[in-house]
Order: structure tokens, then sequence, then C-alpha cells
């Protein structure tokens, strides 16, 4: 068993209020404190504001033109230039792209599936196929015992994977949150792929924008919720780190206790 994999006596424990920890009053500062990092943690692994309107821009401007002149080519296009114009935005300030090359993939998919059916429905066929296989993913990977929401956020709290065997409060956080993201987006799907098959087009665009945001911010919340009453994360790294200094002192101790060999 490695030092990652260590179970701890302590880390299972919740979060202790300020009445029954002596000092209580710095307790809770600290516990202030561990859901501020997380909501910070959480802004930041999931685009916070601007990645929203990364998300949300393209479709709303495909769905907009469209219901205005029924131009499938037209609407396709203009949605894949905003993608692409949000990419270069982000690349010109050198700031994380990765949620606007996100976005640009599942647009120009969309555009590829509408311009080969025809059909201006199938836009949006591409990112309903995706999120119905997260939602799968998600209730999986948490049934499995590896939830998908903890290895997308370990990384984020610098804890990596330790939490499946050394903090099973966070592990047990962690399953919560990814049934929480993988029922809400099965009930998201609920709704669209009906609308898929009998309404027009206009109607699937304007309630398929109407359900990106809500259900997210929903989950994200819950997710919050989740962690902030969970146990605070391991930092491996600073573990790591800690370790390479010991032995480096443990080496040089050695080096300098070793007896010289006398001169000839």
């Amino acid at each position: 068993m490695t030092s990652l994999d260590k179970p701890t006596s302590e880390t299972d424990q919740p979060p202790r209020t300020a009445q029954q920890v002596p000092g209580g009053k710095h307790a809770a500062q600290q516990d202030a404190g561990s859901k501020a990092v997380t909501e910070a943690a959480l802004f930041e692994a999931f685009g916070g504001v601007r990645g929203m309107v990364e998300t949300v821009l393209p479709g709303l401007l495909f769905v907009t033109i469209f219901t205005i002149n029924k131009d499938l080519h037209i609407s396709a296009i203009a949605a894949l230039a905003v993608s692409l114009a949000l990419v270069a935005v982000r690349l010109i300030r050198r700031d994380t792209a990765k949620h606007a090359f996100s976005g640009v993939f599942g647009v120009a998919f969309g555009v590829v599936f509408a311009m080969m059916t025809g059909n201006a429905k199938d836009f949006y066929l591409p990112g309903m196929l995706y999120t119905l296989g997260l939602a799968v993913a998600y209730l999986g990977t948490a049934a499995a015992g590896v939830p998908l929401i903890g290895l997308i956020l370990g990384p984020v709290f610098k804890e990596n994977l330790s939490w499946r065997t050394r903090n099973p409060g966070r592990k047990k956080a962690y399953t919560k949150a990814s049934y929480a993201w993988g029922f809400i987006l099965l009930a998201k799907c609920a709704i669209l792929f009906p609308l898929y098959w009998w309404a027009d087009t206009t109607q699937l665009g304007w309630v398929l924008i109407a359900l990106k945001i809500p259900p997210f911010l929903l989950a994200v919340y819950l997710t919050w919720v989740f962690l902030a009453k969970a146990p605070p994360p391991i930092d491996v790294f600073a573990e790591m780190e800690a370790e390479e200094r010991a032995e480096k002192e443990r080496a040089a101790q050695a080096t300098a206790a070793a007896p010289r060999e006398p001169e000839a």
C-alpha cells in the first residue's frame, strides 16, 4: 500500500462546528474557507459565467437566425463562426480555451449532421447524444465506485485519486454528486428527445436553449453542497513535495555521517 492509498482515521469525519471544537471560531472560519475554495474550484472546473456564455451563444445564434429566415446554411455558418471567434478571443488573451474548443467541436458536429441530412433539427442531435452519453457515464461510474465527478475534480483540488481509498467522506460526496449530474441530465434528455421527434426546429431550439443553464447550475449547486459538507481534500502534490524534501535531507545527512577515507 503506497503513501497515497493509506487510509486515515479522521478524513471521514464531517466538518466540526464552532460549538464542537475548542477554539471553535477558528474551526468555523476554516470551514468557511474550505467552502470558498470548493466554490472557486467548481467555478474554474466548469468554466464560470464566461464558459456558460460560450456554451449558449452558438446555439442561440443558430435558432434565432433560423427562426427569422429558415435558412439552414446561414444559421449553421453563423453558429460556427461565432464559436471560432470565441476560441480566437481566448487564444489572443492567452486564456484557457478548453471550454471554447469543446463548443467549436460540438457546433462543428452539429453543422455536419444538419448539412448531411438537410434537416435543421439535426444541428442539435450530436449535443443531445453527448448529453445522454454523459448521463450514462455519471450514473455508471458512480455505481462502479469510481464517480466521474471525482475524476474531473480530483486534479482541480490537487487530490488526484486519493479520495478513493484515503478519504471515504469525499468519495461519498463525489458519488452523490455524480448521481445528481446523471439524473439531472437524464431528465433533460427525457424532455429533449421527444421534442426532437415531435416538435419543429424552432420549438426544439428554444427549449434546448432554455434548458442549457438551469440544469447545469442545479448540478453544480448540488455538487457544491455535497463537497462543502465533505472532509477537505488531501493535497497529494504537497505530500510528494514534502517527501522529496525529506528524502534529500536524509541523503544529505547520510553523506555527512559517512566516514571519510584517510588521505594517502
